[in-house]
């Protein structure tokens, strides 16, 4: 893939190592190819089988120059404060400040099964204000608040900064968290376009009774963009079965956000392969994903960039039109997209 220096489109992102990568150090080439095809922020999401957000981060921030380097997420509360600090700042320093720490509400039942307490708002709130304080300098002596107690938190007297903080969003109480601490907003995947100009507007509101310019928090729509130009059983695992693995997850929260029938997701759940196969995007064969897709409405699926180049981008500009400042290429690598994000630059040069 060769591209000389592409202008950088600040409003588009894209989701490192999607899936199931055979290799954690594919991401060394995927953000070489991301950075030079034009994309403006790298989105690094974490699972401890591979995807250890720190890590990666450090390598993406390494063989880059431009590309805004966000976590998205990991969540505060597996991490003592003074550790994610001293990554965030490392990370800084390492990047010439193209960090965001992204935080995340997590998935209860991994932090069930875990025995990793579950994440409340207060909780997140209150750690945005620490990482805060720690990052203009601040010595924090006996803090006992929502996210814990430390006796002291300190990491350097000479540090007076902005961290920009990031915040995966999904319900109300979240969203309008981020509109009120946090810089970057990232929505969840399969939402309609109703939702999404909801959750936009819930963001920006509590941003302006905070007393901050709303235009200052970023909005992501993170948005599946899947080309017909990829192979079928490709396309089904990162349509049919990325939606089908959400709604096995937490299919509650999606239905009841997007105003779906309830009744549907019953039947899906009853099914007898969506009960024996669980991991739907990663492990599932062609013929398990072609009978889910007869259980998922189409208009579940239509929620996503698909079909030509010129119809994903289409699609892609139609969430900035929703209100979002920016759009997540969600679930494919950048050269799986390179076709798609080359046609929204020949759109963008052409209307220039």
């Amino acid at each position: 893939m060769s591209y000389a220096r592409a202008v950088t489109f600040r409003e588009l992102g894209f989701y490192a190592l999607a899936g199931q990568p055979e290799s954690s150090r594919d991401l060394v080439q995927e953000v070489i190819d991301g950075e030079a095809m034009g994309f403006g922020t790298v989105f690094i999401s974490e699972r401890y089988n591979g995807k250890e957000a720190a890590t990666l981060c450090g390598a993406a921030g390494s063989v880059t120059e431009r590309i805004q380097i966000q976590t998205a997420a990991t969540n505060h509360n597996t991490r003592h404060p003074l550790v994610t600090a001293g990554f965030a700042r490392t990370m800084q320093s390492l990047t010439g400040g193209r960090f965001v720490l992204g935080l995340g509400r997590g998935v209860p039942l991994l932090q069930d099964a875990h025995g990793i307490p579950r994440i409340t708002t207060a909780q997140m709130e209150d750690f945005a204000g620490l990482m805060r304080r720690i990052f203009r300098g601040e010595v924090i002596a006996g803090h006992d608040g929502p996210a814990g107690a430390w006796p002291y938190l300190f990491l350097d007297r000479r540090l007076d900064e902005h961290l920009p903080l990031g915040m995966v969003a999904f319900g109300p109480d979240t969203l309008a968290l981020a509109g009120r601490c946090f810089d970057e907003v990232v929505l969840h995947t399969y939402f309609t376009d109703e939702t999404t100009e909801r959750c936009v507007r819930t963001v920006k509101q509590a941003a302006e009774a905070a007393g901050r310019d709303p235009a200052a928090v970023r909005v992501w729509s993170c948005y599946a963009t899947i080309g017909d130009h990829l192979p079928e059983h490709k396309r089904l695992m990162k349509t049919v079965g990325r939606l089908a693995t959400y709604l096995q997850g937490y299919g509650d929260l999606l239905v009841r956000t997007n105003g779906w029938d309830p009744a549907v997701l019953a039947r899906f759940r009853d099914d007898p392969i969506v009960k024996s196969v669980r991991g739907l995007d990663v492990t599932g064969t062609t013929e398990q994903l072609e009978h889910v897709a007869t259980l998922i409405p189409d208009e579940w699926l239509s929620h996503a960039a698909t079909g030509s180049p010129a119809q994903c981008v289409a699609a892609v500009r139609n969430q900035l039109a929703l209100g979002c400042d920016g759009v997540i290429m969600h679930g494919a690598s950048p050269a799986e997209l390179a076709p798609i994000v080359d046609e929204y630059r020949r759109t963008a040069e052409a209307s220039a």
